[in-house]
């Protein structure tokens, strides 16, 4: 599917099933963390300066698992106005000349790749604090912004937003 449909296709489900993959997998990731946890936990009682600092860093990744849960949960995108600046939940199809990506600004979950509705496409999300998300937020379509990736600079024209 060309990317332009995918993203009409997400933008007509409302991102609905774009947060149930992210959620998904932040609950996998939480109760992966926190069966790591246990056993560090478990491990650090034998006293081990690196049992324990490897119990201590595996609950604070378990904190940050629930504290992006938390930030989904409370997130809800609304779909962008015709004309409108982008912002957290846009779905945005960009093009640099020789090919496109499709990019869904969330508040979590930078670099985790989604699949459209039936499996369809690929869409990679970003966050407003990586260098695309800081590049896309406030553009419109039409817009072309500077993305600094691998120690390049590439341009991305804005094709879609949505």
């Amino acid at each position: 599917m060309p990317a332009t449909g995918l993203l009409l296709a997400c933008s007509a489900m409302d991102k609905t099933f774009l947060l149930q993959q992210l959620g998904d997998r932040l609950r996998g990731a939480l109760q992966a963390t926190h069966t790591a946890a246990r056993e560090a936990k478990e491990d650090a009682r034998s006293g081990a300066a690196r049992a324990v600092n490897l119990a201590r860093g595996q609950l604070q990744r378990e904190q940050a698992v629930r504290e992006a849960l938390d930030a989904l949960d409370a997130f809800h995108p609304q779909p962008l106005p015709k004309g409108g600046r982008m912002g957290l939940g846009t779905l945005v199809e960009v093009e640099d000349g020789e090919s496109g990506k499709t990019l869904f600004l969330a508040p979590v979950c930078g670099g985790e790749e989604l699949t459209g509705p039936d499996g369809d496409g690929i869409i990679l999300v970003v966050t407003p604090t990586s260098p695309f998300g800081r590049a896309l937020m406030g553009k419109r379509v039409g817009d072309v912004v500077e993305v600094p990736l691998g120690g390049d600079t590439t341009e991305w024209t804005v094709t879609w937003a949505g």
